[in-house]
Order: C-alpha cells, then sequence, then structure tokens
C-alpha cells in the first residue's frame, strides 16, 4: 500500500474529496490544498576508534529490533543534518562528535506504527575525540566496535544502513 493511502481526509479542511493527485500527492477537490509525502531526513553516523573498528550498535525498538545499526536517527524541525546527527549520537552513545563529514545519502522507508515513512538517510564519517562515555542509551540495546574487515552487512536491519555499509566498505578497501 502506498504511504499516501492512509491519508483519507484533507487536513485542512477535513473533506473526504482528498484524492490522489500524482504518484507523490493528494488534492483536496473541495479547497485545493495539496499535501505531497517528501520523504523525512535521517543521519547515521561512521564512527571509527584508533583500531580501525566501526562503533556499531543493536536496536532497542521496532522496527528492525535487535538487528546491528549505526548511531543515528531523524533530524527535527530546525535541525541541519550535521546538528540532528550529532544529537542522536549523543543521546545513543553519549558521544560528543567533534568533526563532521559528509559522505554520501541513501532512500529508505521506515515502517512505524503500521506505516510506512519514506526517509532519506544522510552518512557522516564522524570523529570522537574521547570515548570514555560510551554507553548505549535511548534507542540502543547495546554496542560494539567491529573491526571493518569483520562487518556482516546482512546483520543490519534497515536497508540503506547496508547500502552505506558495502559503499564504505568499497571505499575503504586497502
Amino acid at each position: 500500500m502506498h504511504p499516501l493511502e492512509k491519508f483519507s481526509y484533507c487536513p485542512v479542511c477535513g473533506s473526504k474529496h482528498f484524492v490522489n493527485n500524482d504518484g507523490k500527492s493528494k488534492k483536496c477537490k473541495n479547497c485545493g490544498f495539496v499535501y505531497y509525502l517528501n520523504p523525512s531526513a535521517a543521519t547515521a553516523a561512521f564512527i571509527l576508534n584508533d583500531n580501525n573498528e566501526l562503533l556499531v550498535l543493536t536496536r532497542k525498538k521496532e522496527p528492525a529490533k535487535g538487528t546491528l545499526d549505526l548511531p543515528g536517527g531523524f533530524v527535527d524541525m530546525d535541525e541541519t543534518a550535521e546538528e540532528g546527527m550529532k544529537r542522536e549520537v549523543r543521546e545513543e552513545t553519549g558521544l560528543e562528535v567533534t568533526e563532521t563529514k559528509y559522505l554520501f545519502s541513501f532512500p529508505n522507508v521506515y515502517y512505524y506504527s503500521g506505516f510506512q515513512i519514506p526517509t532519506m538517510d544522510f552518512f557522516f564519517l564522524c570523529k570522537v575525540q574521547d570515548f570514555t562515555r560510551l554507553s548505549a542509551g535511548d534507542d540502543a540495546a547495546s554496542y560494539q566496535w567491529i573491526p571493518l574487515k569483520d562487518i556482516h552487512t546482512e546483520l543490519f536491519g534497515m536497508r540503506s544502513i547496508r547500502q552505506a555499509l558495502n559503499e564504505l566498505l568499497v571505499r575503504w578497501r586497502p
């Protein structure tokens, strides 16, 4: 089911005449309002230690509960992607990101409460100076360091994370 099918009534006037406009929007025949379902911004951080090991989390909640993940999450309103990524890393790991470098993005679908949320996931290479505060928090059940050579992308629950890891591993090969 297309995510727009969940919207039956116009959010402006409440009319039941809220119909498909094209593949990415609905239009109200009553008041003319057009709603576009654009992707939500989300971020993920590649954090490496001095041993070339990647910081990996285990998801505490659905979707993909119990699978591996990277620190990150949704960007809030009025945040840049970098600010949202730093906040999410702090919430999930206790770490303070000191430097960011944008790498690439991938589209994704985030399933939540029976709803498909289209996302655009932005991936950053992040530096952290002090790892002494590292702990699993918020959406993270636990954390571990995995050498890049030992990463198995199939253990990661989110499609965009698997794609990004594949891209990172291609770039990182000596």
